[in-house]
């Protein structure tokens, strides 16, 4: 359960967040979530699998751990034969599957979602309950690696893959991979197919653009590679550099595409974990508290925001819609910056496989 005491500690951050904020936006989370623990953008909304992991690795950040737990048992009840969940769920009911595709990246971020449950509570029997879950998964995600070690996109209905590669989804595969082989080694199950994969898989997100489809209009494949482990030290600070001015609008946040005049709450919160794994806390707190106008009067965050128009009228909060998945990253990226031990672990690298980094594939 969430208590002032964890709250004052790690998720009050100077312009971004009170006490008395922070508890707000953790119980608007906690009201979006089902009574059998799926969390969906918001109730009425769809549940993916992505964004309802991210919700619940927020509610561990803030103590929530039983809801958290919750979480991770729908995930488990509802898994695919084939170790993959479904694209979108309407509400997050079960029975009603909206887009029955399997995202590749959707189905990887289990393993981070786990390893963070694992590392704020130390609960073992979780571990070994939702190992046979986050190994499945994988191997499902891994039937989709190619040849250059990119990861395709997704399996349609029918099962046919989707081979091209999304920079933005196979990024986020990498830190998967890495939390998954930390919780093999933590079960003292080696996995080496899946080091040689995430090895594959990181040299082409550093050395080889082109192996992935051109999404470079949308901020996420800008910061993402640095997000997710793959781009490090100068090479991260290079590329962050590169774009800042083209992505970020100052006093407002980070653009989710160019040239559209739209800020959106979670690519700017993405950014700003980013930016302090790079090691730029300051930074990454300007980012956090630009995107306060973002903040309801419930304590959850609208999606994003237009600021430019013909009239003033045309400036406007867009879509009228307040996610879980905002606030949850919101209250990572806090926590992240606040020094909450799990969150640092997952995002910095901390207690994750060393090794995987050095370019080890050719090409």
């Amino acid at each position: 359960m969430t208590s002032p005491e964890r709250i004052a500690e790690h998720l009050v951050l100077p312009g971004v967040l009170t006490a008395e904020q922070a508890a707000e936006t953790v119980a608007g989370i906690l009201a979006v979530q089902r009574e059998d623990g799926a969390i969906p953008w918001f109730r009425g909304h769809h549940l993916d699998p992505w964004d309802h992991t991210e919700a619940a690795m927020a509610l561990d950040a803030a103590g929530e751990h039983a809801a958290a737990a919750r979480a991770y048992a729908w995930l488990a009840r509802h898994q695919n034969s084939d170790g993959s969940w479904y694209a979108a769920y309407h509400d997050g009911d079960p029975e009603q599957i909206t887009d029955r595709s399997r995202e590749s990246n959707f189905v990887a971020y289990i393993a981070v979602g786990v390893w963070h449950h694992y590392l704020s509570t130390g609960d073992d029997a979780f571990l070994d309950r939702m190992w046979p879950i986050v190994y499945a998964a994988v191997e499902f995600v891994l039937g989709l690696q190619q040849p250059g070690g990119q990861i395709g996109w997704k399996r349609e209905p029918d099962g046919t893959p989707v081979d091209d590669a999304l920079l933005t989804g196979s990024s986020s595969i990498h830190q998967a991979l890495r939390c998954a082989l930390a919780i093999a080694e933590a079960r003292e199950e080696a996995q080496p197919d899946w080091e040689l994969a995430a090895g594959a898989l990181g040299h082409a997100i550093r050395r080889h653009p082109e192996r992935f489809l051109d999404k470079s209009r949308y901020s996420m494949d800008w910061y993402y590679p640095v997000l997710g482990g793959a781009v490090t030290g100068a090479d991260a600070k290079a590329r962050i550099e590169a774009d800042w001015d083209r992505f970020v609008v100052p006093g407002l946040g980070v653009r989710c595409v160019v040239p559209n005049p739209w800020v959106t709450g979670g690519e700017s919160c993405e950014l700003a974990l980013a930016l302090w794994v790079m090691g730029e806390s300051d930074r990454a707190l300007t980012i956090l508290q630009d995107i306060q106008h973002l903040r309801a009067g419930n304590g959850m965050y609208w999606t994003g925001y237009v600021f430019e128009g013909e009239t003033e009228a045309d400036k406007a909060v867009w879509p009228e819609e307040q996610t879980a998945w905002t606030a949850g990253s919101l209250l990572l990226a806090v926590a992240a910056l606040g020094g909450e031990e799990a969150t640092v672990a997952v995002f910095a690298g901390d207690r994750l496989p060393a090794g995987l980094e050095p370019d080890c594939c050719g090409g």
